[in-house]
């Protein structure tokens, strides 16, 4: 009986030519797990992300390029897959939200003026209705910031506490109010009639406008007290205001409104708004007030 020829061993040269063979598969199957993109020739360059586990067992494996080539299966069954977890989201800051006090109605008080109601007590809040001038109001005791809690068809509103009266506020022809302004009457020393009828006017039914300026040391119309400044920082008031003297300038004695460079007289009634030239600076342009002229005690309201 032929006994069996004994089982030779690998040939050196044979384990190098598998090594080669094996081993380039290896490095990019292992690399394949590591490696969110490849680069491709003829393709756009894109940024490829290494495991870092994955990276070290390659380099272990190549390192060990002796190993037969029955062997490189193990090294590769050893190649640790790491998953990457995704990032949180950024959670958003929460809000301030000012608390709702009780509706609990305790008095009754009068709008000097046409009153923004807001849901916030804050100059920026939403402004939901307006309360003409003179209307009367059911109001609480709540005042934060300088704005009263009212209660509006049943709901909690803010006003500015400054324009509400416990007197029903005196009226002349037009709607236009000519009681004395909450903020005090001292703008009025020096002004004609006319000027004062402008200003209580103005105060009452703008209570955006920031401050106004009367009588001055000048040759023109602010040195004779027949002029006022209504200063205002938000230009779409500002036109409001601009053009509701030249609706009512018959009433109010108006004789001249200039704004944000701007003119309109009563002379010149049908020409409209007409250009005027660079003065030099945004004040001298009118740009942050409302310039009236009066004629001094003309006015009917």
């Amino acid at each position: 009986m032929a006994r069996p020829r004994p089982r030779r061993a690998m040939r050196p040269h044979l384990a190098v030519r598998l090594a080669r063979i094996v081993v380039p598969a290896v490095l990019v199957t292992a690399l394949g797990l590591g490696v969110a993109s490849a680069v491709m020739p003829g393709d756009n360059a894109q940024v490829a992300y290494p495991a870092p586990a994955a990276t070290a067992s390659v380099e272990a494996t190549v390192g060990a390029l002796g190993v037969r080539g029955q062997e490189v299966s193990r090294h590769i069954a050893r190649v640790p897959i790491r998953s990457v977890a995704a990032p949180k989201p950024k959670q958003s800051a929460s809000e301030t939200i000012t608390p709702v006090p009780r509706l609990k109605v305790t008095d009754s008080k009068y709008a000097t003026t046409d009153l923004n109601l807001r849901t916030e007590p804050k100059d920026d809040a939403t402004v939901v209705g307006v309360v003409r001038a003179g209307r009367k109001l059911s109001v609480t005791d709540t005042v934060t910031d300088g704005f009263r809690y009212v209660s509006y068809h049943d709901k909690g509103r803010w006003v500015k506490n400054e324009y509400l009266s416990d007197k029903k506020p005196t009226s002349g022809g037009g709607g236009i109010s000519g009681a004395p302004c909450s903020s005090g009457s001292s703008v009025e020393s020096g002004l004609t009639p006319d000027a004062i009828r402008v200003h209580r006017a103005l105060c009452h039914r703008y209570p955006q406008i920031r401050s106004f300026l009367g009588r001055r040391t000048s040759s023109g119309y602010h040195g004779q007290g027949r002029a006022l400044d209504c200063m205002i920082s938000d230009s779409t008031v500002g036109w409001e205001v601009a053009k509701w003297v030249r609706a009512n300038a018959k009433e109010l004695g108006a004789m001249e409104v200039i704004y944000r460079q701007q003119i309109w007289t009563v002379q010149r009634s049908s020409e409209g708004w007409r250009s005027m030239s660079d003065r030099g600076s945004p004040t001298a342009n009118h740009m942050d007030h409302v310039h009236v002229s009066v004629y001094g005690n003309s006015g009917t309201a």
